[in-house]
C-alpha cells in the first residue's frame, strides 16, 4: 500500500521549463554562448549552479569566470526567471494536476514536492495549489542534487513515510534516477522514450487513477 506522493515541479505540475529556457538563453547570449531547446533538455531536473556550469562548459568558457561572477550570473538568470513567472495563473497547472491532487486529498494521501527549484513555494502559490502539499523539500538544505536521491528522501521524511512507501513523479532522467536510488516507485511524465528506468510512464497526471496507485 502506497502512503504518499512526491512530485517534481517543472514539467510535472506546471510547464515552467519554457521560462527557464528563455532566461538561460538570454544569460548565455550575454556571454556569447548560443543554446537551443535541444541543449536545454540537459538542464532539466538539475540545480541552478549546475545548469550554469553545463552552459559554460558547452560554450568552452568554464575557466573565464570567478566563483563570485558565476554566483552573480546565476542570480541574474533567476531574477529574469522570476519576472517571467509573474505571468503564471492557476490555469497553467498541467493537465490532470488539480483533479489528481483533489483525489489524493480525498483518499488522505499526503503529497510533497521534491524540486531543485528554489522558487517552488512561489510557483505553487501562483498555481493556487499550495494547500494540497504537506511540505516542500528545501533544495538549499541539500548536499547533493539529482540524480542523488537525497531530495526524495527528505521529501518522504516530510510526509513521515519510508521512501519505499511513496510514488515519485518526474519528467527528467536525473529525477527518475534519484527516485529509483531510494527504492521509490517512479512514474515518468511527458515524452516516455526519454525516460529510462521509470516503473510507468504517462503523458500527464490525467492518465492516472489514485485508486490504482495506492494499491501498488
Amino acid at each position: 500500500m502506497m502512503k504518499g506522493f512526491i512530485f517534481d515541479l517543472d514539467g510535472v505540475l506546471a510547464d515552467t521549463a519554457k521560462y527557464h529556457y528563455i532566461a538561460w538563453k538570454q544569460l548565455a547570449a550575454e556571454i556569447d554562448i548560443t543554446i537551443d531547446e535541444a541543449f536545454n533538455e540537459q538542464l532539466k531536473g538539475i540545480s541552478r549552479q549546475e545548469s550554469l556550469e553545463r552552459i559554460l562548459a558547452y560554450g568552452d568558457k568554464s575557466s573565464e569566470f570567478s566563483a563570485s561572477e558565476r554566483f552573480e550570473m546565476a542570480e541574474r538568470k533567476n531574477q529574469h526567471y522570476v519576472e517571467l513567472l509573474e505571468e503564471l495563473t492557476p490555469e497553467d497547472a498541467l493537465p490532470g494536476v488539480r483533479d489528481f491532487l483533489k483525489a489524493a486529498r480525498k483518499h488522505n494521501i499526503p503529497c510533497g514536492v521534491a524540486s531543485a527549484s528554489k522558487n517552488a513555494p512561489f510557483i505553487l502559490d501562483k498555481l493556487a495549489i499550495s494547500d494540497y502539499f504537506v511540505g516542500i523539500a528545501d533544495p538549499a538544505t541539500l548536499t547533493k542534487g539529482k540524480p542523488d536521491p537525497e531530495i526524495f528522501i527528505k521529501a518522504a521524511q516530510l510526509l513521515a513515510i519510508d521512501p519505499k512507501e511513496a510514488i515519485g513523479f518526474e519528467d527528467a532522467q536525473a529525477g527518475i534516477d534519484g527516485i529509483k536510488a531510494c527504492g521509490m516507485y517512479a512514474i515518468g511524465i511527458g515524452e516516455v522514450e526519454q525516460l529510462k528506468g521509470a516503473d510507468r510512464s504517462v503523458a500527464d497526471l490525467s492518465e492516472l487513477s489514485i485508486e490504482e496507485l495506492i494499491r501498488l
